[in-house]
């Protein structure tokens, strides 16, 4: 197997595992350990197959990713967030380079937005009481596989 079919291969798994978070988070409200994990162990494997250089590019990836990773905890701390989101989003931001990084998170902020005013209206239109959970992995899934689709989409054509 090609560094391109590898490659292909792992952006396939990655959309996979998105859509099954996205999923399993609207449903459960949860997003398995297993998926995040599964998602940040690919990423070496990915950066492998795509030539990324270890200095100082894997450097800068990896840095990217932690301090999202930070910032989203301190969400997590104020309850904005759940555990899972947040291990979510930091699983792909060892995928993305900087610039692709921050429109996915622009892109999250947006779907995440509409996935609050849809459950807002869900809420009033059942007279649910209690608290509203926001499935916040929805839009990190719908951000992260429109992040993805330029290199899936390169790679057939």
């Amino acid at each position: 197997m090609g560094w391109d079919n590898l490659s292909f291969a792992l952006l396939g798994a990655l959309g996979l595992l998105l859509v099954s978070a996205g999923i399993e988070d609207a449903r459960l409200r949860t997003i398995a350990n297993w998926k995040n994990a599964a998602i940040a162990l690919m990423a070496p494997l990915w950066w492998w197959s795509t030539g990324v250089a270890p200095w100082p590019d894997l450097a800068w990836q990896v840095g990217l990713a932690l301090l999202v990773f930070a910032a989203f905890c301190a969400a997590f701390h104020f309850g904005q967030m759940g555990g899972g989101d947040v291990k979510l989003i930091g699983a792909l931001a060892l995928w993305l380079p900087a610039v692709p990084l921050m429109q996915m998170l622009l892109v999250m902020s947006i779907a995440g937005g509409i996935v609050t005013l849809v459950m807002l209206a869900a809420s009033k239109f059942y007279k649910n009481r209690g608290p509203i959970e926001i499935p916040y992995g929805v839009a990190i899934a719908i951000a992260g596989l429109l992040s993805i689709r330029e290199p899936l989409l390169n790679q057939i054509t």
